[in-house]
């Protein structure tokens, strides 16, 4: 399942794009209206929503989460977790309603991806978290991820986890290898090409394949990738857009390269050694996907903590290895390297999970989709992707 969502349709995006804008000023929370009475002193619970299959859980029991049940053994806070996050938009409807109104969510942390977590912080529905009460956080954060374009200091939120969105293909099968985001319109992949349908998942690689620097595109960029696409479209040479059903394209070989998430492709390579992942030669998208507290939140102090158990390096690392994206805290690296475990031991090798020097340098954050581009932005690309 995937941790990224989809843009279903426009309706979705739409709506919310126009509640994040101008036309509804009283969406917007004040900074002195967001936080409520936390009781953590005293009622030692939090309320943890986060999406399916996003965590560690035992081999025998899978009611058990490790790292969860260990933050509860260390400080008597019991955590509800639920797996309740499907789709941004879908959960954003489901909480909207309540934040908009000053309303309680009954949710002390969530887990939603970065053009999401924009749209919160814009709109004032996340508390500021207490770094001096997050140590680990401020010690260990991956540099890269440490300031985004809509969070500047990570203010409001902090990595669950990181991920690359780049190109995997089927070296054995397509008999060549793939090393730039231009090699997938050449005629031997003509018809055997996917890309993703959501526009948040899939502006930027297209971007960087014309050497657009993604942390400032703008408008014309937007434009021209559409141009490119439905050209492409109309020519048949991409087959379809999809969501994470491209993992089963590439496994049973309908397809030969697609847009993929790096988490996805580790777990395919398991199955079949012949899938390949590439950051491409002109760059791939960094992304996350952050933990928020919401305003009202009942227990925020528990909840601050629970983030900052995450980012001790042994704790990330037993994470990392579960769910094998891209880990925010690179000093689990040296927890999982110095593993008896061979598999773990691996797994700090793997740039998918712990991207080198080299890889780094090829990858960058996209800027944002501001809220007065969403709702014109979405229904041009939805018009190409035939949502």
């Amino acid at each position: 399942m995937s941790r990224r969502s989809l843009l279903r349709a426009l309706g979705a995006g739409a709506a919310g794009a126009s509640l994040a804008g101008c036309g509804v000023p009283a969406a917007f929370v004040e900074p002195g209206e967001r936080a409520g009475h936390d009781s953590s002193a005293t009622d030692h619970t939090l309320h943890f929503a986060n999406w399916p299959l996003y965590i560690d859980t035992d081999d025998e029991d899978e009611s058990k989460r490790p790292t969860l049940d260990a933050f509860s053994r260390r400080t008597g806070i019991s955590v509800t977790y639920t797996e309740e996050i499907n789709d941004n938009d879908e959960f954003f409807g489901k909480i909207s309603p309540a934040l908009m109104n000053r309303q309680q969510t009954g949710r002390d942390l969530i887990v939603i991806s970065d053009w999401m977590a924009a749209r919160f912080v814009r709109l004032g529905w996340v508390q500021e978290m207490d770094r001096a009460k997050q140590p680990n956080v401020a010690k260990y954060l991956d540099p890269q991820l440490h300031t985004p374009a809509f969070d500047e200091g990570r203010r409001h939120s902090v990595p669950w986890q990181s991920g690359i969105t780049g190109i995997a293909y089927n070296r054995r099968k397509l008999g060549r290898e793939i090393r730039s985001t231009g090699d997938l319109w050449a005629d031997d992949l003509r018809g055997r090409v996917t890309l993703l349908s959501g526009l948040d998942e899939s502006f930027a690689l297209l971007m960087q394949g014309n050497g657009v620097d993604i942390t400032r595109w703008t408008a014309d960029d937007f434009h021209e990738i559409c141009e490119q696409t439905e050209r492409r479209v109309r020519s048949k040479h991409i087959r379809r857009f999809t969501g994470n059903d491209y993992i089963k394209d590439l496994a049973t070989g309908d397809v030969l390269a697609c847009q993929a998430y790096s988490g996805d492709v580790i777990q395919l390579q398991a199955d079949n050694p012949d899938i390949e992942f590439v950051v491409p030669e002109e760059g791939a998208e960094l992304w996350a996907e952050s933990l928020m507290i919401p305003n009202l939140a009942r227990h925020k102090r528990n909840a601050e903590r629970l983030v900052d158990h995450y980012y001790e390096p042994e704790v990330a690392a037993e994470l990392a290895a579960w769910v094998n994206y891209v880990c925010p805290v690179p000093a689990a690296r040296d927890v999982l390297a110095s593993s008896k475990d061979e598999e773990q031991a691996a797994l700090a090798e793997d740039p998918l999970v712990f991207p080198d020097d080299a890889m780094r340098e090829r990858l960058a954050i996209a800027r944002d989709i501001t809220s007065a581009e969403r709702m014109d932005f979405a229904k041009k690309w939805n018009g190409i992707v035939g949502l």
